[in-house]
């Protein structure tokens, strides 16, 4: 396998794309040996823009699937063009909504063959649990991707690290 970490606000998929597309056509390598990682973007959290930023990814890409699909980070920002909404005093715009919420709508993508599997990234144990523990849980995450640079101290106690 080739790991691909992509992410919608990386804001390169396209090149990223026309990089994995060249190697495939000189046949270097084929779509099944590369895993893809794409992330959820917090201005999309919404479960109604969770599918809509998955397809701007896989358009981008030009791809008809992702291997992975996590939550980027549990911090929901205001939805719009804005990728970082910021108030007249520059202080970012956040949004209310139930993770939960977001989880079902990835697990629809899930349904729908979008992505092979989902998994969250930078959820401490409280948000963790709150998926878990869902009532109706279809898909548990198959992993929480920590950013290494500012790391959950609980989380690498748990893991013994």
């Amino acid at each position: 396998f080739r790991h691909i970490d992509g992410a919608f606000i990386y804001g390169i998929e396209e090149e990223v794309g026309r990089a994995i597309h060249k190697k495939i056509a000189d046949r270097t390598v084929k779509r099944e040996d590369i895993f893809y990682t794409g992330k959820l973007w917090s201005t999309f959290h919404r479960p109604e823009l969770v599918r809509s930023c998955l397809e701007q990814s896989l358009k981008k890409l030009k791809f008809d699937y992702l291997d992975l699909f996590i939550i980027h980070n549990p911090m929901s920002l205001k939805p719009g063009t804005d990728p970082i909404p910021k108030d007249e005093n520059g202080k970012i715009i956040f949004d209310i909504v139930d993770l939960r919420q977001t989880w079902e709508a990835m697990e629809a993508c899930k349904d729908a063959g979008l992505v092979k599997s989902i998994g969250v990234s930078n959820f401490n144990i409280r948000q963790l649990e709150m998926i878990l523990n869902k009532p109706g849980l279809k898909y548990k995450p198959v992993l929480n991707q920590p950013q290494q640079l500012d790391p959950d101290i609980e989380l690498l106690r748990i893991f013994g690290c």
